[in-house]
């Protein structure tokens, strides 16, 4: 069995229509879903968003279960504009899988593979994805994938890090971090990020051009993912 993980339902939605014989169920309150890809026996598992749910979940997830390989996957925000939104990223510094395992997979599709950096918030200043490219040598952030990279370490379990850029400095979020995400409750606060928009008219043209270029950066992240279980 191949885990495939994201931080939260939303991030996975393209990728969940293509499976085959879905089903869900909870394990310690975390909703997981199970189907096929081909003959590939597939869970998807949500390991929430930042260090503290993060680790939890990946600790309760994996306890006690085999899978052949995990494969890391979502978003990730982009410190430089060499990377575009839609964009595939690579995560080198955090994949374990043998290259001999994965590079007919990954010959086929256009990703860029370089160093990816765990941060504890998002990053929605321009300055400070400057300052963090500079001083660590990454092109792209998350807030997971390090504490997912731990847990596989502790049970030899190879990890693939896949990650597709949502946001860059010319092209960034529609409105402040804080106001699209709550990190604390886990979910958008929709009363908060209405409040937002109905005082700030202006910025809704650009909320509607985020949220297409999500739209088809998750459907190039899921044809990616099926492209790479399909040759695993």
């Amino acid at each position: 069995m191949i885990a495939v993980t994201f931080a939260l339902p939303a991030e996975s939605s393209s990728f969940l229509r293509r499976l085959r014989k879905k089903s869900r169920s909870d394990q310690s309150g975390i909703r997981i879903i199970r189907g096929e890809i081909d003959d590939r026996k597939i869970k998807v598992l949500y390991t929430g968003v930042g260090e503290t749910i993060c680790r939890q979940r990946m600790a309760a997830l994996l306890r006690g279960r085999q899978f052949k390989y995990l494969i890391s996957a979502g978003f990730a925000g982009a410190l430089s504009d060499r990377l575009h939104v839609g964009d595939l990223f690579l995560a080198e510094n955090f994949s374990t899988v043998k290259q001999s395992e994965t590079c007919s997979a990954l010959s086929k599709l256009s990703i860029h593979a370089a160093h990816l950096l765990t941060v504890p918030s998002i990053i929605d200043s321009d300055m400070e994805r400057e300052r963090i490219a500079q001083t660590t040598g990454a092109d792209a952030a998350d807030m997971e994938t390090e504490f997912i990279a731990r847990a596989c370490a502790e049970r030899a379990l190879p990890l693939l890090s896949l990650r597709v850029i949502s946001d860059t400095p010319s092209e960034p979020f529609p409105a402040p971090a804080h106001v699209l995400f709550d990190t604390a409750k886990q979910r958008i606060d929709l009363a908060k990020l209405s409040a937002f928009f109905l005082t700030h008219p202006s910025r809704l043209p650009c909320l509607i051009q985020f949220t297409k270029r999500i739209a088809r950066a998750r459907e190039t992240l899921a044809t990616a993912l099926v492209d790479i279980i399909q040759n695993l």
